[in-house]
């Protein structure tokens, strides 16, 4: 459960988003919010879906399942797509010596 907590706030704050605005966007509360993230309780099938699809994450990444996080380059040129897929070769390969 303690994955799904943290995931949960660490995709949130990666977002800008305070507790507050979450809840808002979700359509419940931020004390929710807040037991989510301390691992008191874990959203519902329909909240972990919402959340996936807000965050432009999979249902698995929010559960631990799969520790992959994605990023969406929709609206990218290639040109641009070329650019980011540098970037992660190269930090890949400085993170690996």
């Amino acid at each position: 459960m303690i994955v799904v907590a943290d995931r949960i706030k660490n995709i949130r704050e990666q977002h800008h988003l305070t507790q507050s605005e979450l809840a808002r966007r979700l359509g419940i509360t931020r004390a929710g919010v807040n037991a989510w993230e301390q691992g008191i309780s874990i959203p519902s099938t329909q909240y972990l879906t919402a959340l996936a699809e807000l965050f432009h994450v999979s249902t698995d990444y929010l559960l631990g399942i799969d520790s992959t996080a994605t990023i969406d380059i929709s609206g990218l040129t290639d040109e641009d797509k070329q650019v980011v897929l540098t970037v992660v070769k190269h930090l890949r390969q400085k993170n690996s010596q």
